[in-house]
């Protein structure tokens, strides 16, 4: 396996840990993934920093480990640079589609990958493209 392929897979086993309901519910554990740089823009539109998110996070849809999980599909991603990747994927969490987009990169040391940026866009019931 070359080192691009293997950092791509360390990212998508990353994004997977935070669709698991005992990270997401963890502030612990959700910072250990996220950039102190962190921004996303949600479905809504809001946008989240660092600090929003790991404070409202355990609080969202699917953080709950009794509750329902998100299910990903066609996850992908791309090395752009070294210590960046970007990665593109779906998730369904009851009746709702959305597409997402992330870019993470790699810190120093035993830092390891983190998500820095993330995007999520719901789909509209029906849009099948």
């Amino acid at each position: 396996m070359d080192s691009a392929t293997d950092d791509v897979d360390q990212v998508i086993a990353g994004e997977l840990r935070l669709m698991d309901p005992r990270v997401r519910a963890s502030r612990e554990l959700a910072a250990r993934l996220l950039d102190p740089q962190f921004v996303e823009v949600g479905g809504s539109g809001r946008r989240w920093t660092y600090e929003t998110m790991l404070a409202e996070l355990p609080d969202h849809t699917g953080s709950s480990p009794a509750g329902r999980r998100f299910e990903p599909s066609d996850v992908s991603g791309v090395l752009l640079a070294p210590g960046l990747v970007h990665l593109t994927f779906q998730t369904v969490l009851r009746e709702r589609r959305t597409r997402h987009s992330s870019i993470w990169r790699k810190g120093g040391g035993a830092v390891g990958w983190r998500m820095y940026y993330h995007e999520a866009t719901t789909v509209p019931p029906g849009l099948r493209t």
